[in-house]
């Protein structure tokens, strides 16, 4: 374990995070907000509107930077567990910030959701960067334990699922047009947030292969957050569709 790991602050950040969680499950799920579907984009303030893609890339940028200097910081990592691990998370967040954020065609967001996505993003790359490289040690063997490879299995099943469900919904628009279709294809044929879904698997590959509780705050946030978003996406698309399919759960293929 590093001589500068700051474990007080370690355990305080990583539980704030699950409670913010919480509390954002519980806000969504009372006022039917979710990202996407209810964004100020039509608000008469348009002087604070970013475009779409300026506003992803800078909101998530936090998220790759924040650890990548940690590491240039701390010289080193001890481990090349600890040298995996960071890379899938700084590899996570290089796709979102610089690929997933040129591709993108949202609309304009408000200001006000950029700089709270910024504040969150520099607090978790710090905290997860931090615990990685000053509070977490593995030895040799950590990267042959069923824990370790089970969990970057399930990182990049999910990594490929979020990908790949991105890439359809993508392609459901031409550019310009805001309406709204049904997705196909992948695992939209089971679930309507394919996309969440995966990215919720992804992360808690992440913890797993971590076996930190950092990661699992992270996870158990994303599980959160993105669960409650994905039953609005459910249920405004079975309202939106009269002929949306009947078999389609909301998140967990054939449970939910």
């Amino acid at each position: 374990m590093g001589s500068h790991c700051n474990g007080n602050a370690v355990l305080f950040l990583s539980s704030i995070l699950v409670l913010l969680g919480l509390f954002v499950w519980m806000r969504q799920r009372k006022q039917g907000f979710f990202y996407g579907r209810y964004r100020l984009e039509s608000s008469s303030d348009t002087w604070v509107q970013i475009p779409g893609k300026v506003a992803w890339i800078i909101q998530e940028l936090p998220s790759f930077v924040v650890p990548a200097l940690l590491i240039y910081q701390s010289g080193s990592l001890d481990t090349l567990g600890s040298k995996l691990l960071l890379f899938l998370f700084c590899g996570h967040y290089f796709h979102r910030t610089w690929i997933y954020g040129y591709f993108t065609r949202g609309g304009s967001v408000h200001i006000s959701f950029v700089l709270q996505s910024i504040l969150f993003c520099t607090w978790n790359g710090y905290l997860q960067g931090h615990n990685l490289i000053y509070c977490t040690s593995y030895d040799d063997s950590w990267t042959t334990d069923f824990r370790f490879l089970f969990g970057i299995l399930l990182f990049l099943m999910g990594m490929a699922a979020n990908i790949h469900s991105d890439n359809l919904l993508r392609k459901l628009r031409e550019p310009g047009d805001l309406s709204y279709k049904i997705p196909r294809g992948g695992l939209f044929e089971y679930i309507s947030a394919a996309n969440y879904f995966g990215e919720i698997v992804e992360w808690f590959g992440y913890s797993l292969a971590t076996w930190t509780y950092p990661a699992f705050a992270f996870a158990l946030f994303t599980a959160l957050c993105l669960g409650s978003r994905a039953v609005l996406h459910h249920r405004f698309y079975q309202q939106m569709f009269q002929e949306y399919p009947k078999s389609r759960k909301a998140l967990i293929p054939l449970l939910f």
